[in-house]
């Protein structure tokens, strides 16, 4: 799946079939529900991926102490700038990384 098929996923009642739980947490996030996004990839700590919107995650809420040590366990630079930008570009990078193998 590409990053606009996704986006337009957005309008659907479920999240696409077959997607990771980093890529269901992104979709939920999306849509304004922090706890079931929080909760995806609560389910798989310690799976990079998920490590790393975990870390997206507890910046968006404000605890940056927490993001810090979900951005280390992800191997991840702590995010920057806007908030819309980096869940492109962690969505983008998922993405990308399914389509490729």
């Amino acid at each position: 799946m590409e990053l606009p098929a996704f986006l337009a996923s957005l309008s659907a009642a479920a999240p696409p079939a077959g997607l990771g739980a980093p890529l269901v947490a992104l979709w939920h996030d999306a849509r304004g529900d922090w706890q079931a996004a929080h909760q995806a990839v609560q389910a798989h700590e310690g799976e990079p991926q998920s490590d790393w919107v975990h870390a997206y995650l507890h910046r968006k809420e404000g605890d940056n102490a927490n993001a810090g040590y979900w951005y280390r366990r992800a191997g991840r630079a702590p995010g920057s700038g806007p908030l819309a930008a980096e869940w492109q570009a962690i969505a983008a990078a998922m993405l990308g990384a399914a389509a490729n193998g």
